[in-house]
């Protein structure tokens, strides 16, 4: 990775780091069949069993009750004689069956198939039920019998886990319950991960080194919800696991890359030569695009046209398909599987197009391979005519979607900003509080309540997560989730709302993406680099002092918790890849272990953050916030307040500035149509002298536009080269980020507007009465935003430096990452 910094005679160019999502270089055909899955699997028994008391297989009832007596020797006395008869009880009662082991004779008794219990060989005797239920339990621990998953858990032993620790003998057992001590999860999660992991090493009957990635998936996958999960890391950092599988189970449960002849095959082809052509060509086409293009060349190509063709007519064996299929494909495309009409057809109509027109040309140059294929197109020249206008009607939904949440947003930004300072605050109040105290925040009370095993041993209260109780509702609340959870439901909301991002442009905000540009006056400008997502070129985004506030509280929490911000891998679910370990922003973490966040969890972040807020404002029912919504009412919110629409298509990364124009929802057309032909003519009389290197007086012109910006009430984020669009009204511009010091000004200019307005209603003049109250309008969401930011106080970014760099530049390294 490259990085410049930025001096005060230096043009700043920033790079970052990334994984590139774009077409392959030819000739370098894309990995055919990238997997990250582990498979579940049971493991092998080892040439050497665990026999941690020696080899009792053969051993008399005898030898085994006083093993049972002697390991057991620190327990009371009656508890001591339970085990010993129960154990005794047990083996004789089996004693009778075939077999040369304990284990052939507990399986004769049928005691290891399901349904069937240790229990029933008490004959209804409740006392002997339990002592027998105790001796099978000490039975497993000491690896004398190896019962199924359905007789353990029939089983149910009490205090299994510590018996079988007690017996075990295990040294590496031993340091896992040391490092589980210390691993950043509840006391909950640490017994749920001990417990399972004791009872799938006796249901596989190993020991912990020979435990084995697909056993544990295995075993998580036929407990749904177990505490197995806790483990991973843990047996992966320990060296039990190897070093290439991903750090947490879910990561392993990741299906990845699968090859062409996979993708094809998850929609099963009758006719064996046509999935063979089909595998064929998309593999020849795969060198041109990425896997998310890829994938979705399969369903267009194989599930949207040759399966509906095949089941029109299940014996078609060529592609030259008569009028009756063709038009019968094209009316079955246009609704979907559960009725509704489907939208977007020109994907499936484009991809067979392009299918026919390859094979017509590829057939003039390899006949042989090709030539018996060329049949024509069923996708006529007139059923692409159709295409702009439908592409037109897309853009007239998409600007009506846009319409319908922009005076949503607001609402949604105060909702989010809210929740979080108000279970931020409760948590700092319940830090304070002891165990079983109460305490009031904001009129309720409320009690500092913690898990069972933490009222046993207070001194996990420590690293327990926090919980409290309402005492007027008796609700009880996982505070430190539920904080944890609202903080980046704000953090998420809030980023996408004010830097307009992609949703993978936002999962790959890392800390190198946040640079500092100083200028010779010694101030710094605040820079994010975003990275490229869909088109292959990284773009600068200053960020406003909203966003910036963002972005440091995001750093901080993570300074907080880690002491800086941790380096964990990310996987891309469009590449079906990871991606190399990097500081990202987003991240969370999961079985006390950090996680990047995934581009499916930020939309369910929105749509929970959206769901929230049904109750008190109904209209969110009946509409659905996307992630992408935010940046359709980010471009809008620009041009729609007098940002050129060129300007606009650079902060947003578009290349096309016809791109930016279908994002945006415009409100009033005259105001574009007539600074588009502004454009027009001011390009066509531009000189070519123009487009050269800056000189030093448009560099100085440059550098003082940054001290223009500042103004009575903050700063202006005006873009350099740009007019002021309100004639230095500033408390209407949306450019103007107000300074927290200046809210005692906004009291005064607000007492002075009323008192104006006040006048403007005596005296009649209705025009000055509506624009007094538009000033007010403006005046007092600049004070609600202004608020917000004092609210959450300073915060100290850390800003890492560049390795060796010269005091005074700004810039971005990874020291002390």
């Amino acid at each position: 990775m490259t990085d410049s910094a930025v001096g005060p005679n230096m043009r700043p160019h920033l790079t970052s780091n990334r994984i590139r999502r774009h077409a392959a270089e030819p000739g370098m055909p894309l990995p055919d069949g990238q997997l990250t899955q582990i498979v579940p699997e049971r493991p092998q028994l080892p040439d050497r069993l665990p026999r941690p008391l020696g080899e009792l297989s053969s051993a008399s009832i005898d030898q085994i009750v006083a093993l049972v007596a002697e390991e057991f020797a620190d327990v009371s006395r009656s508890a001591r004689a339970d085990y010993k008869h129960g154990m005794r009880h047990l083996l004789q009662q089996i004693a009778s069956e075939p077999g040369e082991s304990w284990q052939e004779r507990w399986e004769a008794a049928g005691l290891n198939r399901p349904g069937r219990a240790v229990s029933d060989l008490a004959d209804g005797d409740p006392k002997w039920r339990s002592r027998l239920t105790r001796a099978a339990g000490i039975a497993f621990a000491m690896r004398l019998i190896q019962p199924t998953e359905d007789a353990l858990r029939a089983t149910n032993s009490p205090q299994y886990t510590e018996k079988f620790l007690a017996l075990s003998r295990d040294p590496l057992l031993e340091e896992f319950i040391g490092r589980l001590q210390r691993h950043p999860v509840s006391a909950d999660g640490r017994k749920s991960a001990i417990r399972h992991l004791c009872r799938a090493l006796t249901v596989y009957g190993i020991g912990l080194a020979d435990l084995t990635p697909g056993a544990l998936v295995h075993y998580a996958n036929a407990h749904p919800g177990c505490g197995i999960a806790g483990a991973w890391p843990l047996l992966r950092a320990m060296g039990v696991l190897p070093a290439w599988v991903p750090q947490t189970l879910q990561d392993a449960r990741i299906r990845g890359r699968q090859s062409v002849d996979d993708l094809v095959d998850r929609h099963p082809v009758r006719n064996r030569e046509i999935r063979d052509l089909l595998v064929d060509y998309i593999r020849r086409r795969a060198v041109e695009v990425d896997y998310g293009t890829l994938d979705n060349l399969v369903r267009n190509l194989v599930r949207y046209f040759w399966k509906i063709v095949e089941e029109i007519n299940p014996d078609q064996s060529d592609l030259r398909l008569s009028e009756e299929i063709v038009q019968a494909w094209k009316e079955r495309l246009l609704v979907r599987q559960d009725g509704k009409p489907r939208q977007h057809i020109d994907g499936p109509f484009l991809a067979v197009r392009a299918f026919y027109l390859d094979l017509q040309t590829w057939s003039a140059a390899e006949p042989e391979r090709w030539g018996r294929w060329v049949a024509p197109c069923p996708v006529r020249d007139a059923d692409l005519r159709w295409f702009h206008i439908r592409r037109r009607r897309l853009r007239e939904r998409m600007a009506n979607r846009t319409r319908e949440r922009q005076p949503l947003l607001a609402i949604l930004s105060e909702h989010v900003t809210t929740e979080w300072q108000r279970l931020r605050t409760l948590l700092d109040a319940a830090k304070q509080a002891r165990l079983g105290e109460q305490f009031t925040v904001d009129g309720v009370i409320w009690q500092r309540a913690a898990s069972k095993a933490t009222a046993r041993r207070p001194e996990l209260l420590g690293s327990e997560p926090i919980r409290v109780i309402n005492r007027d509702t008796g609700e009880l609340v996982r505070l430190a989730y539920e904080e944890n959870s609202a903080f980046w439901q704000w953090a998420v909301v809030e980023t996408l709302r004010l830097a307009g991002l992609r949703r993978e442009e936002l999962v790959e905000l890392t800390h190198l993406s946040v640079r500092q540009y100083q200028r010779p006056n010694g101030e710094v400008v605040a820079l994010l680099v975003v990275s490229p997502s869909k088109s292959d070129r990284e773009r600068v985004i200053p960020m406003s002092a909203e966003l910036f506030h963002v972005t440091a509280q995001i750093i901080r929490r993570h300074r907080e918790e880690h002491g800086t911000v941790p380096v964990c891998p990310r996987y891309d679910q469009s590449e079906r890849t990871w991606c190399e370990p990097l500081p990202y922003l987003f991240q969370r973490v999961q079985s006390g272990t950090p996680r990047a966040l995934s581009v499916s969890g930020v939309r369910q972040i929105v749509l929970d953050a959206a769901k929230a807020l049904i109750p008190t404002h109904p209209e969110f029912a009946e509409i659905r916030f996307a992630p992408h919504d935010f940046r359709r009412l980010f471009a809008t919110d620009l041009v729609n307040n007098g940002l050129p629409i060129h300007i606009g298509a650079a902060l947003l990364g578009h290349l096309d500035i016809q791109t930016t124009r279908g994002y945006v929802a415009v409100f009033d057309e005259d105001v574009i149509a007539h600074y588009t032909e502004f454009l027009d003519r001011r390009r066509a009389k531009r000189p070519p002298t123009e487009y050269r290197q800056p000189t030093n007086e448009e560099w100085n012109d440059f550098q003082e536009h940054f001290d223009k910006r500042k103004v009575e009430l903050g700063s202006c984020g005006r873009p350099y080269g740009t007019p002021c669009a309100h004639e230095h009204a500033c408390i209407r511009c949306p450019m103007l980020s107000v300074n927290p010091k200046m809210l005692a000004r906004l009291d005064e200019l607000e007492t002075d507007l009323l008192a104006r307005r006040q006048r403007a209603i005596d005296e009649g003049w209705r025009g000055e009465v509506e624009g007094l109250s538009l000033t007010l309008t403006f005046l007092r969401s600049k004070r609600a935003q202004a608020h917000r930011a004092a609210s959450t106080g300073r915060v100290s970014l850390g800003m890492p430096s560049l390795s060796g760099q010269r005091p005074g530049r700004g810039g971005l390294g990874v020291r002390g990452r």
